[in-house]
């Protein structure tokens, strides 16, 4: 009989919406917007970076096909959050705040990330 694991997924420092700069890899460097997180695989798409050419058939959307050039996931430990006052990359922490609300923290300057 085998037994379920009870694994949670980790808790990801990067979100939805946030600017971030790839670190290492291929784009390193480039900057942008994430797209999209994918927890179970432990990465993020992000507009504009890790572009690859799709081969695609003919559709009603695309009705000659070719290629296309799209986003591929990129892992997280590739990315490095964007400051928003200084542009410049931090690692991030988390903290309480004054509410006991636990939030996102740059480690550079040790403002609250919104």
């Amino acid at each position: 009989m085998e037994s379920k694991k009870n694994t949670k997924p980790a808790k990801l420092k990067i979100r939805k919406g946030d600017l971030v700069q790839v670190i290492a890899g291929d784009a390193k460097g480039s900057q942008g917007k994430v797209t999209e997180v994918i927890i179970d695989k432990n990465r993020a798409l992000v507009e504009g970076v890790n572009l690859v050419s799709k081969h695609t058939k003919p559709n009603a959307a695309n009705p000659n096909g070719g290629i296309v050039k799209q986003e591929a996931a990129i892992h997280i430990s590739n990315l490095a959050l964007v400051e928003p006052k200084t542009g410049k990359p931090t690692r991030v922490g988390r903290k309480l705040n004054d509410a006991g609300k636990l939030v996102r923290v740059s480690k550079k300057s040790g403002e609250e990330i919104k």
